[in-house]
């Protein structure tokens, strides 16, 4: 962990370092994060539309092969042989981030260890409503970060007409967000304030974004 969060905590120390004010900084600290993975999230993009592309020929494949298990996934990979997609690149923007929050979890709980003196004082002065982002915000920012997680997981699932109609991640649309809310009244407010941040981004970047199903020129 420390290998992760010693460079974030010095991006911390640059970003602070310049504007002056810890919330900003972290708020500046999500953006430089998410548009270091925008990269990979248009990987994701072109994987899941060439997934919604083959899904006439899945379907009659795990059709024509449900009793088989074994030639089914022999069928499968071929498929995805084929069309050159590689089943697990929708997962790689986020088995990334984690690392990232988990890093940043670790810098916002404990500033002077992974950032400095200075970051550590920082974290004590008051930001907007709240009279420190190293303690926990027990309400505003736990319902923010609740509420643009629901959405933003509404966003993204609308995008792809299948996840939309998928009953899991109806149900993790449902929970997720309580979870947040919970959960967020016991990080420090900064750490809150970079999900609620991140959510705002993801649900601006699903609006610009192209849609899974656009053909491959738009997406080259």
């Amino acid at each position: 962990m420390t290998a992760i969060a010693k460079p974030l905590g010095m991006l911390l120390n640059v970003l602070y370092s310049v504007v002056g004010n810890y919330g900003v900084a972290i708020i500046l600290f999500t953006l430089v994060v998410k548009l270091f993975l925008l990269p990979l999230t248009f990987k994701q993009l072109k994987s899941t539309s060439k997934m919604t592309e083959i899904q006439p020929e899945l379907k009659k494949i795990q059709e024509k092969y449900k009793n088989d298990k074994e030639k089914l996934n022999q069928k499968t990979m071929e498929l995805y042989q084929k069309h050159k997609i590689n089943p697990v690149a929708g997962c790689l923007p986020l088995l990334i981030q984690m690392p990232i929050l988990f890093g940043l979890f670790a810098v916002l709980r404990e500033p002077g260890t992974y950032a400095g003196e200075a970051i550590l004082t920082a974290s004590m002065e008051p930001f907007l409503w709240m009279s420190s982002l190293k303690e926990p915000d027990l309400w505003i920012l736990p319902i923010l970060a609740a509420v643009t997680t629901y959405f933003s997981i509404k966003s993204s699932s609308g995008a792809n007409s299948q996840a939309a109609e998928n009953q899991t991640m109806k149900t993790m649309n449902m929970i997720m967000p309580v979870m947040i809310l919970f959960w967020g009244r016991g990080f420090p407010a900064g750490l809150c304030l970079y999900w609620v941040v991140s959510n705002l981004f993801q649900m601006v970047q699903q609006m610009v974004m192209p849609k899974p199903g656009t053909s491959k020129e738009e997406l080259s």
